[in-house]
């Protein structure tokens, strides 16, 4: 029988107090460590399912040792808990059995050996290095900010700390858990720059009796409203796979979610753009406190309503303290400009010069 579905977040909270920390408690209580659910995987962000358990899922946790104690002793800790972990959390199985090629690991009942389990053991340092290719105890440059993807800052920020031995997780995801006011601004005006490029393109598109066009550049603002409305609700938009998710949870998307819908299936582009000047009127009022006018206008002289979203692009920019991030180009954060998925994923890519550097 299939065990009851909990969350990969509880699920790693069961594996640190039930098994890890009770072994490292009486066997190696000298070493000081750190213990989490960070980095890529739908339970860190809250969105695994009974579905998620076929594959990369499972009883699993980062352990975080000092590189010292990571050279000295972590191989003995990691056969400490192969050898002294029980067999199921939760009615899991603690063995996750890497399969094929690209070593996909899945849960299969031990045979009362040593367990393959899912318990990352490393220094913090290293995991950041990989992770994200800078330190934030180090401080988190412009450079850093904007090169790094929200998946990435979602990743780091959410999921779970067991226990926090090092006192430096904690300090990680404070530094992490949102832009610098002026950066924010930044991204924000960005957003809204890639809004106002393309509102006009739906009428545009419907006009010339192109509804599969029109549809598409529907879809693309969509996308990026919804990208826009997490970031002004401070919360790191994520990959395509949970972005719809995110968005659901955020207070406005009861509003929204229908004329998103609507205008997503509308056949007509005057119907598509409809509904979608009600999510523009709408996400537009959550920035009141620039005193600008939500509701649409004409673009120019042309029969196609739009929001103008480059005014607000405009007073954002404005509003920005620090001239050398005024007098940034309107492209943004990296997944502003950049839509491929290995480049996203390959820290290597955007940050060369701190890849791989410890603190």
């Amino acid at each position: 029988m299939e065990p009851t579905f909990v969350g990969g977040a509880e699920l790693s909270g069961r594996l640190y107090a039930e098994g890890v920390r009770p072994l490292l408690s009486r066997q190696m209580p000298a070493v000081v460590h750190s213990a989490c659910l960070i980095g890529g995987g739908s339970e860190v962000l809250g969105f695994d399912t009974a579905r998620s358990t076929d594959h990369d899922w499972g009883p699993r946790l980062q352990l975080f040792l000092t590189p010292a104690d990571l050279v000295a002793s972590g191989e003995r800790v990691r056969e400490l808990l192969a050898a002294g972990l029980p067999g199921e959390i939760a009615g899991y199985p603690t063995n996750l059995v890497p399969v094929g090629e690209r070593g996909t690991r899945h849960m299969v009942a031990g045979d009362g050996g040593p367990v393959q389990h899912g318990v990352e053991v490393t220094s913090l340092d290293a995991w950041l290095g990989e992770h994200l290719g800078f330190d934030p105890r180090a401080g988190v440059s412009t450079h850093h900010w904007l090169s790094t993807p929200t998946q990435r800052l979602a990743e780091v920020t959410g999921g779970a700390v067991h226990h926090d031995g090092l006192g430096q997780v904690h300090e990680v995801r404070r530094a992490l858990a949102w832009y610098p006011d002026d950066i924010s601004r930044y991204i924000v005006a960005c957003q809204w720059q890639r809004v106002g490029q393309e509102e006009a393109f739906v009428g545009r598109c419907g006009e010339v009796g192109d509804e599969l066009g029109s549809a598409v550049v529907a879809a693309r603002l969509v996308r990026d409203l919804m990208r826009l409305c997490l970031l002004i609700h401070r919360r790191y938009p994520p990959y395509s796979k949970w972005l719809g998710s995110a968005f659901a949870r955020l207070p406005v998307a009861a509003e929204l979610i229908g004329p998103m819908v609507a205008a997503l299936a509308a056949t007509d582009w005057r119907e598509r753009e409809r509904h979608l000047v009600i999510v523009y009127e709408a996400v537009a009022g959550l920035h009141d406190d620039l005193g600008l006018d939500p509701r649409v206008r004409f673009f120019h002289d042309r029969p196609f309503r739009v929001l103008g979203a480059e005014r607000y692009t405009q007073a954002l920019i404005a509003a920005i303290d620090d001239p050398a991030i005024r007098a940034l180009p309107l492209t943004g954060a990296i997944d502003q400009y950049a839509d491929n998925t290995d480049l996203l994923t390959d820290r290597r890519v955007v940050m060369p010069p701190q890849f791989g550097q410890q603190r």
